[in-house]
């Protein structure tokens, strides 16, 4: 560490130097070149001659290097993110059995050794001695008047906010990768299952990865006139799930039979009973490795000492509170007791704990699953026929022929053994990739919505790479606005196929679902949260205490938002998620993206080309959310938009047989 002394004498020649004009500046980059500068970096005479040596007095000579960082960053992070991504590719798609030695190079990131390349080197203290690292707080405070250059340096200093050794990096980034690939193996086979007295619930070849094939199966069910034994059993599985007494050799295992009611196994070979141990909390050591390993690398950042503040307050850029509030808003709301009436009245029975995920307010829900199948498997039978139909897609929504044509061929499809999900590229030159599930035999709709998803992911990846003016702006403000467009195409699925004609009544309804869908997730994200908080409190916990308190608080949740809606407590369910186990307080993305999405399409309403909307918000980059937001719609993040449409549809809809 740099003493004060030797801080003060660096600031006290380099204003000698180069005028009091520089005061505030050289104050500013030599106290962060000091903070971060370490034994192993030099002494502190060298630290003085660094900064005399690399001050970049001259404005023309600080953006030629800036420009500069920007292309060598671009060629570094693209080619990094390319390399991890090639060499994960055995884990995430179906490309064969797998080796022991894809996992080790799975768990290979050339990324960990970022900061201690760019520090060694002096880069990161480059940056840090010229460019005014902001805290969340003042970028809230002064953004709203800086230009595109001053928001772009600010972007390109928060790189070297803190300094991450590589080998907590590469530990950090290994349990990612362990829990990825837990949850993408994370299989029934629902043609196995069998509940008391119902036998062959399910069709032959149905598997169904946790949580989300089964929630989406579940979904699937409301049409069905004999789904609701299906949907009763589908929650047993996730409570068997949740609670880890689900048999250990029923997961992604097609050679055995397995009884959920008596939560017995037999072999499909002879119908012999096996003996066969519980999972035993194996899920909750996966979530609680991740935990260990951030809580490892809370020391290195000494300004966001835990992972929700680093979730919050540099990936969001959004206070926790405020988040909170925003979900509190739409839990709290005294429309959703309406809303559940209407549903209700539509089942023509009470509510169960699964109907948090009702769908019956969607278009799709008007249609037979096996129909859907059908015409999805025929137009889609393979990647090839996906991949080539994706710039139909964009048409369809207004883009130009040429700009789809650019954006899908910055799209590369491929076959995904997990659920799906997008990856973006980082460099202009790369391409973004789109994977999905498809079976030998074709696409199945499911598969389709996920993939429109995951589509509208890479729309926006290509958007914000391509088409914003600074590479260190390129993204989004978080994830959440990202989610926001894949929501918005996921919405328009069977516009895309053909098979839906908008209405009044469907969009009444398609309000109140996005309401519904809202309502499920915040309060998913709340239980997210608050595991989050629980761990940070019992730092030494184990797995079976972190499964108790991951129970104890989602039905805690649960009776707080839900018990007064569906008149039944301590329910599990808001602890099925799968991102709540692999991906270190991501969910609260989902709901947010849910909200920016409504605000936007709300925005879309009286806009003749939604294409050219999305290419104007777009191509806005990466400033902190409420002002992208201002841009975009005119307001600032929330959910009265929501909230107030919702209402008028729910009196719609109780008027309305």
């Amino acid at each position: 560490m740099i003493s004060e002394a030797s801080k003060k004498e660096a600031i006290t020649k380099l204003i000698e130097k180069y005028g009091d004009t520089h005061k505030a500046n050289i104050e500013k980059g030599v106290n962060q070149a000091a903070s971060l500068w370490r034994k192993e970096d030099g002494s502190e005479k060298d630290f003085m001659n660094f900064c005399m040596n690399n001050y970049l007095a001259d404005k023309k000579l600080r953006e030629k290097t800036f420009k500069r960082f920007e292309t060598n960053f671009e060629t570094i992070l693209g080619n990094y993110l390319k390399i991890s991504r090639e060499l994960s590719a055995p884990l995430q798609l179906e490309m064969g059995t797998l080796l022991p030695a894809d996992y080790l190079f799975a768990e290979f990131s050339p990324n960990t050794h970022f900061d201690d390349d760019l520090f060694n080197t002096k880069i990161a203290f480059v940056v840090l001695l010229n460019f005014p690292l902001y805290s969340l707080e003042e970028k809230m405070d002064l953004g709203r008047d800086w230009g595109r250059l001053v928001w772009s340096e600010a972007r390109l200093a928060d790189m070297f906010d803190s300094r991450v050794p590589s080998a907590v990096q590469q530990k950090r980034f290994a349990a990612y990768v362990q829990a990825d690939d837990y949850i993408s193996n994370y299989n029934i086979y629902m043609h196995n299952i069998t509940s008391g007295k119902y036998k062959s619930l399910f069709p032959d070849g149905l598997k169904l990865i946790t949580h989300w094939g089964l929630r989406d199966e579940l979904k699937s069910r409301y049409n069905d006139s004999e789904g609701l034994p299906k949907q009763e059993a589908i929650l047993q599985i996730m409570e068997h799930i949740i609670n880890q007494t689900i048999p250990s050799c029923v997961i992604d295992n097609n050679k055995v039979m397995w009884d959920i009611a008596s939560n017995t196994v037999t072999s499909k070979d002879d119908g012999n009973a096996m003996t066969c141990p519980a999972e035993n909390n194996f899920r909750y050591k996966h979530l609680l490795n991740i935990f260990n390993v951030e809580r490892n690398a809370d020391q290195f950042y000494s300004t966001l000492p835990t992972l929700i503040d680093r979730r919050f307050k540099k990936q969001r850029e959004i206070p926790e509170e405020k988040v909170k509030a925003l979900f509190e808003s739409i839990l709290n709301s005294p429309i959703i007791p309406k809303v559940a009436k209407i549903i209700e009245r539509r089942l023509k029975r009470k509510l169960q704990p699964f109907d948090i995920w009702y769908n019956g307010f969607s278009e799709r829900s008007e249609f037979n699953e096996a129909g859907l199948d059908k015409i999805v498997k025929d137009k889609y039978p393979n990647v090839e026929a996906f991949q080539k139909d994706l710039p139909n897609i964009l048409e369809k929504l207004g883009f130009s022929k040429d700009k789809a044509l650019f954006i899908c061929s910055k799209v590369q499809v491929d076959p995904s053994r997990g659920v799906g999900h997008a990856m973006e590229a980082l460099m202009r030159e790369d391409k973004t990739h789109l994977r999905t599930r498809i079976p030998a035999d074709g696409m199945k709709y499911k598969g389709y919505n996920i993939a429109v998803h995951e589509f509208g992911h890479n729309v926006e990846q290509v958007i914000s790479l391509h088409d914003v003016d600074h590479y260190m702006l390129s993204g989004v403000p978080n994830t959440g606005f990202t989610e926001a467009l894949a929501f918005i195409f996921q919405s328009r699925d069977l516009e895309f196929i053909n098979m839906a004609q908008p209405t009044k009544e469907t969009d009444y309804l398609a309000i109140l679902n996005d309401l519904w869908q809202t309502y499920e997730i915040a309060g998913v994200s709340l239980v997210d949260m608050e595991v989050w908080h629980w761990l940070y409190d019992h730092p030494g916990a184990t797995d079976a205490e972190l499964k108790t308190a991951v129970i104890t608080i989602a039905k805690n949740v649960w009776n707080t938002y839900y018990a007064p809606v569906f008149k039944t407590k301590d329910q599990d369910i808001l602890a099925i998620y799968s991102h709540m186990i692999d991906a270190g307080l991501y969910l609260p993305d989902y709901p947010l993206g849910h909200i920016i999405s409504f605000q936007i399409e709300k925005y879309l309403e009286n806009r003749e080309n939604l294409a050219d909307e999305i290419l104007r918000m777009y191509q806005t980059g990466r400033i902190l959310p409420d002002m992208w937001m201002q841009l975009a719609v005119g307001e600032p993040i929330s959910t009265e938009p929501l909230l107030k449409a919702a209402e008028e549809a729910a009196d719609i809809a109780k008027n309305t047989k």
